[in-house]
């Protein structure tokens, strides 16, 4: 029904709509996801001959054999945006009219970057594609607190984790981290990404970047070695397993800076994640090591943004910053994780900062309606609360951001 759509046209349209991502599934339209909130096109349901057209087009040739053994694969893709004909303009969503351009919508001679996961359900071909900004943004258009820079220029050695759930834009912050040091500071960088998604320009850093399936055949094998070839900074694309985890805590462990994203939805949840991929003999060694490594934990969540008073973003991050001292050290080494939020609560002075504490600052900044902070808030009561300036218990800011798609 669809066999006129190319992807190419596809991924052209993502940025006249400012969609973050492109859903390709059988039996829908394809999909776009704009403001966190997904929008059909208004094209036929995809047949599973349409899925499988348009997906092996972008599979890289290495790729396509591990596709065909395991039924799912990660890479990176391009689109050179000045072959894409005019007509590629024409799409339109199931209900309505294109939104406004943002700000990295391509020109005629720019080029596009898109990290992708194709995978088969229910006997079909899907897939999931972000497009990545072709800059790597700063701090301020991010909208990320003060804390997020101090991490970047003061940290030299030690485990930084950036967490949160799928689409919070982990990878992000962690380019906008990364750039920072690169822009500041000399230090031999290696990357080691499941696909790599933004591309560094060597500024006073030296910037390795190692992609699996094409420079490296696993993190196993990239971790292996990564200390022989005299990093300073080592970046983790994702901890998400026992291997990858204890070689992040390992180069911490010896004068490295390693930064890593891990799917959890919270400060506190990061450590028992971690601590899950390790049997019980070893979870005793593992939280004496993390409680020596980590220098700080960043989880986020983004929200729909008030575009008016954002300078036009869609989207702006509620954050929750855990940063190690003492009792946070201790804490993590006595495996008393529930503590977490009252360390957080009781340390704001010090940079750290509670999702709640976050929200109402969003919308004291009126970068987020009171409707929106309420549906994502962890506890409405305590958000009113402190939106009226009364002190919040430590117990009653004690949950996960709502994940809203």
């Amino acid at each position: 029904m669809a066999h006129y759509i190319s992807i190419k046209q596809l991924l052209f349209n993502m940025g006249q709509y400012g969609a973050s991502d492109l859903h390709i599934k059988v039996g829908l339209p394809p999909t776009f996801r704009i403001n966190g909130r997904l929008k059909p096109l208004g094209l036929p349901p995809l047949t599973p001959g349409d899925a499988e057209r348009l997906l092996m087009e972008i599979i890289p040739d290495p790729l396509k054999r591990k596709f065909e053994e395991t039924g799912d694969v990660d890479f990176s893709t391009f689109l050179d945006t000045k072959t894409i004909i005019a007509k590629s303009k024409g799409l339109k969503l199931e209900d309505g009219e294109p939104t406004e351009e943002d700000d990295g919508t391509p020109g005629l001679n720019s080029v596009d970057r898109f990290r992708c996961n194709v995978y088969r359900a229910g006997g079909g071909m899907h897939g999931a594609i972000r497009r990545i900004n072709p800059d790597i943004p700063s701090f301020e258009s991010l909208k990320l607190p003060e804390v997020y820079n101090k991490i970047s220029t003061e940290a030299h050695e030690g485990l930084v984790l950036v967490v949160g759930v799928t689409g919070s834009g982990k990878s992000t912050t962690l380019a906008c981290m990364l750039e920072r040091i690169n822009e500041i500071r000399s230090e031999n960088i290696i990357t080691v990404e499941d696909p790599v998604e933004f591309h560094f320009t060597p500024k006073k850093s030296i910037i390795s970047q190692r992609e699996i399936g094409i420079d490296v055949p696993s993190y196993g094998d990239a971790l292996r070695y990564v200390v022989r070839q005299d990093p300073d900074i080592i970046f983790i694309g994702e901890l998400r397993d026992h291997d990858t985890v204890m070689a992040a805590i390992q180069a911490a462990e010896t004068g490295h800076l390693v930064f890593a994203s891990m799917h959890t939805a919270d400060t506190m949840q990061a450590f028992s994640r971690i601590i899950e991929f390790f049997p019980q003999s070893e979870r005793e060694f593992v939280r004496s090591a993390l409680s020596n490594s980590i220098q700080a934990v960043c989880a986020q969540r983004l929200l729909p943004a008030n575009k008016d008073s954002t300078g036009g973003s869609g989207v702006v991050p509620a954050t929750e910053v855990l940063l190690a001292n003492a009792v946070v050290r201790e804490t993590i080494r006595e495996g008393d994780d529930t503590d977490i939020p009252a360390i957080i609560n009781s340390s704001k002075s010090d940079g750290m900062r509670s999702f709640t504490h976050s929200l109402a600052e969003l919308v004291e900044k009126d970068w987020v309606t009171l409707a929106t902070a309420m549906e994502y808030a962890p506890n409405r009561e305590a958000l009113s609360s402190v939106l009226k300036g009364v002190e919040v218990r430590a117990s009653n800011l004690t949950g996960r951001i709502k994940s809203k798609g």
